[in-house]
């Protein structure tokens, strides 16, 4: 498969310090789990925090163009928004056909035993056993002690458990993962989370300038949505945007240019008055391609 030149960038610097680290950071995460899981959730927050600066500083150029997980170069995801039974999806479950189709794609393929933000926010809503799925050739360097390798159709049965809990896939390649992971970056990753609007490290992206969001994070080609006269300002569907792109004004939710497309507010609006349509026949395979165009699952 020809890659682009920029896909070629090595994050071996400090590669030795990884080796050294790892065992250490990996013992961390043992004392812990017996431990019920407080130096992570501690820990956690004060780390996670961090990316809510990280967004808002982007707004200074010359701090971001130092960051990599800022440079759209290096990153790009969607949200697979659930759309079935909606005008234009034609009866198909887009997030299970995109993920079947990657899974299917991919070499090798790992289930985290948790998801990292609902367990260091403490999610109720939503289970927090629940973790990523990443594919490719360097999923085979995240440690043991945290995932398990998974079948094909151990990632299919992953991906609709997290689908029937109501957690929205968010796919693509994250330059983030890579240091959060301590993995080197070759291209040969790709995330798939299975986010929550309370917990989800994306939600700072709201911090952040428009045009790094719009560089990041694409909505699936072809989705529209639109508030209809039907709403009543009730303010629910505020409360399940992860990126504070809807809001009530004039006693009428309006949706700004940070919408990602998810389809959360849709689900949630108690009067059905939030459309999302689907324009596009061919949003399933026009998503594996350009997923694909990025990182390398062969």
């Amino acid at each position: 498969m020809s890659r682009d030149p920029r896909k070629t960038i090595r994050s071996t610097a400090g590669a030795d310090d990884r080796k050294r680290l790892s065992p250490l950071l990996d013992a961390a995460y043992r004392f812990d789990a017996r431990h019920g899981g407080r130096l992570l959730r501690g820990l956690g927050k004060g780390v996670f925090s961090i990316f809510e600066w990280l967004y808002a500083l982007a707004y200074i150029p010359t701090i971001r163009n130092r960051i990599p997980a800022l440079d759209p170069n290096l990153s790009e995801v969607s949200w697979i928004p659930i759309n079935q039974d909606i005008p234009g999806g034609g009866g198909v479950a887009l997030p299970q056909e995109v993920m079947d189709r990657l899974i299917e794609a991919s070499n090798y393929r790992v289930i985290i035993d948790f998801c990292a933000c609902r367990k260091v926010y403490g999610c109720k809503q939503y289970p927090q056993e629940v973790g990523c799925l990443f594919m490719g050739r360097s999923a085979k360097r995240i440690s043991k002690s945290m995932c398990r390798e998974a079948t094909v159709a151990d990632a299919k049965a992953h991906v609709r458990r997290a689908i029937a809990a109501g957690l929205v896939p968010l796919v693509g390649e994250a330059r983030a993962d890579h240091d959060l992971l301590r993995i080197p970056f070759e291209g040969t990753l790709l995330t798939s989370c299975f986010c929550c609007e309370c917990c989800c490290l994306s939600r700072f992206l709201s911090r952040g300038p428009l045009g790094i969001v719009d560089g990041i994070m694409k909505p699936v080609e072809g989705f529209s949505i639109a508030v209809t006269d039907a709403c009543i300002g009730c303010g629910v569907c505020e409360t399940k945007c992860f990126i504070k792109a809807i809001k009530v004004f004039g006693g009428r939710a309006v949706i700004n240019e940070y919408c990602r497309i998810c389809g959360r507010c849709v689900a949630a609006c108690p009067q059905n008055a939030i459309h999302l349509k689907l324009d596009n026949p061919h949003a399933a395979n026009d998503v594996v391609a350009r997923i694909l165009s990025r990182v390398d699952l062969s």
